[in-house]
Order: structure tokens, then C-alpha cells, then sequence
């Protein structure tokens, strides 16, 4: 059967493409026995498989769920990376709650989706480009992310502090392509009928999403790039989220 993959990050440019069309000579697939076919045919790259996630139609997918050729497919590295982004994209949930665009992101515009007369706290979160990592210089950031499961993945956390805090509001947009040193790549509002859970919820939000959403990064040195990992211990996209 033959398998289209999508690649992101460290895995896409040890491989060489963000898009793989794989043709995998068994009758039955699963998740692990994809990664076992790939680590063979990759060698180079069967350190950082063994290690990725897939993902099944947008899910993160157990090691023995099933593949067929009708699946959407990808494999999600454990390390951020990140490629240029030519044109201007943006993509939101229905509602417009949650958004991933490589235009430069507005405070303002985002607090503006979670007030409402009802709640008397609003907070909001921006994650910036931070110029100086001990005595080095980050020139910039480059974020990329796999879309559709990202947005995906956004919702997830406005479901899960709705049920955590209940009559909170969450509204996530989250920048991709380059990202300037001072400029937002992330800004995350919460509103709440009272602060204690205003405070609460935003945090349980930027932890979750680095836990859980297929968002990458490569930070740009003055002399070099390096990939970064999770900042969260060992990475489980698979797993619950818990409150603080």
C-alpha cells in the first residue's frame, strides 16, 4: 500500500521533503510498523522516528492503531523546526476563536474575542522573541505548524478550560513564518466571571499548548540555527492535560 506522510521540522530536512509518498509492502499497517519501515528505509533520520509521534486523520495515534491508504498521515517530531512561509496565510476556527496566520499579531484584536459584560476579569498572554539566550543573540524565529491539527488542537484547550472553569472564554492566535526579535508569536486571552480562574486557565493554556499543538520553531543565531525542543519534560502529546 502506499502511504502519503507530511514531514515537519528536523524530520522534513533529514529527509529531505515535508511530503512523502511511501510504499509500504504489507498487507496490514500500524502505527509502530510504520516507523519501523521508515527507520529502515531512512536510517539517518531512525534516531529522531523513534521518537515522533504520528498522526492519524488529525489524532494522535496509539502504536497499534490501524493505517490504510485513505488516512491522512503525518509524523510529529519531538523538536521544534521551522521553514520560511512565502505569502500571507491565515486560517481560523469557525467560531474565530483560535487562529494561526504569518501576519503580525494584535493584542487588541485578540482580547477583543473573550470580553463580554458577563465576566470581570480578562487576561492576556503574549509569548515574545526573546533577543538574548545566555551570552547569545537570536537574530529570529521561524515557526511552522501542520494547520488543520493545529487549529485542531486549539479548540481541544478551549474545550478542556471550559470544562476545567466553567463560563470561561479562551481565544489562542498563534504567529508562523519569521518572527522578529520583541514581536508576538503567540498571544492567548482568557476571560472569566473572577480572576482566581482567569489566572488559572491562562496558565493551563500556554502549558497545554506547548504540550499538545503541532507548532514548530528554529531559532536563528548570529552564528548559526539550532533546533529546540519541548520546555515541558519528556513530550506526550498523548496525554491529558492536569490542572497546576
Amino acid at each position: 500500500m502506499i502511504i502519503n506522510i507530511s514531514l515537519f521540522a528536523g524530520l522534513a530536512d533529514r529527509i529531505g521533503t515535508s511530503s512523502l509518498e511511501f510504499n509500504c509492502e504489507v498487507a496490514e499497517l500500524n502505527t509502530d510498523l510504520l516507523k519501523q519501515l521508515l527507520s529502515e528505509a531512512y536510517p539517518d533520520a531512525a534516531s529522531l522516528i523513534a521518537v515522533s509521534f504520528v498522526a492519524v486523520n488529525q489524532e494522535y495515534a496509539a502504536g497499534a492503531s490501524p493505517i490504510t491508504e485513505k488516512d491522512e498521515v503525518a509524523l510529529i517530531p519531538p523538536v521544534s523546526g521551522g521553514e520560511p512561509v512565502s505569502g500571507s496565510r491565515r486560517h481560523e476556527s469557525e467560531d474565530g476563536l483560535y487562529a494561526i496566520t504569518d501576519e503580525e499579531l494584535s493584542v487588541d484584536a485578540v482580547t477583543a474575542k473573550v470580553i463580554t459584560a458577563d465576566h470581570g476579569a480578562t487576561l492576556t498572554f503574549t509569548g515574545t522573541t526573546r533577543e538574548m539566550t545566555g551570552d547569545r543573540r537570536t537574530v529570529h524565529l521561524e515557526y511552522e505548524a501542520y494547520i488543520p491539527m493545529a487549529l485542531s488542537k486549539l479548540r481541544q484547550i478551549g474545550s478542556e478550560i471550559g470544562e476545567k472553569w466553567p463560563g470561561t472564554r479562551c481565544a489562542i492566535t498563534h504567529r508562523i513564518g519569521l518572527v522578529g526579535i520583541a514581536e508576538a508569536s503567540v498571544i492567548i486571552a482568557v476571560s472569566s466571571p473572577h480572576r482566581a480562574g482567569c489566572y488559572e486557565a491562562s496558565r493551563y493554556a500556554i502549558e497545554r499548548l506547548k504540550q499538545i499543538v503541532p507548532i514548530w520553531k528554529k531559532e536563528s543565531w548570529e552564528d548559526g540555527t539550532e533546533w529546540k525542543g519541548h520546555g515541558l519534560g519528556p513530550w506526550d502529546p498523548s496525554a491529558p492535560g492536569k490542572l497546576s
